[in-house]
């Protein structure tokens, strides 16, 4: 099964099980999904979808530190319950041992000798990685790997 089917039928059972706030945010999910593909002409695969999510999930973060910093609470709050959903769609995280073997692997393949490679190595990471690990932590390895 697809993400983009799995994700129907959850928006499906959340509508059988009258779960409104999850019903909301999974249509969130949807109207967003299908949004890109209207707007790329595209039908969206797996890897494109976990995209959408991940852009998603940023905002939330994003909007999270936002509303706290700013003493709304309650909104902050809904962002979280929304976060939570979201989070369930992707993948398993890699632990920071992994994605150091990972970094260590791509400086090796890619050559890398410096700081100024670190465009090639994030290249191989990306497509590797994509939503098994935030990027702007892999990204802080990779410029301590390249910086010794």
């Amino acid at each position: 099964m697809s993400l983009k089917e799995k994700i129907t039928e959850d928006m499906k059972a959340a509508m059988r099980a009258k779960e409104s706030e999850r019903l909301a945010t999974i249509r969130l999910l949807t109207a967003a999904i299908k949004q890109r593909e209207v707007d790329e002409r595209i039908e969206l695969n797996d890897e494109q979808v976990l995209s959408v999510l991940e852009k998603m999930i940023k905002q939330r973060k994003d909007s999270i530190t936002q509303f706290e910093a700013g003493g709304r609470q309650d909104l902050a709050d809904k962002e979280k319950a929304e976060l939570i959903v979201l989070s369930a769609y992707m993948p398993a995280q890699l632990g920071e041992a992994e994605v150091q073997a990972e970094v260590q692997a791509a400086v090796a393949q890619t050559g890398a000798a410096g700081p100024q490679d670190m465009g090639k190595v994030m290249g191989v990471l990306k497509g590797k990685l994509a939503g098994r690990a935030d990027m702007t932590a892999v990204s802080a390895i990779v410029k301590a790997t390249l910086s010794k």
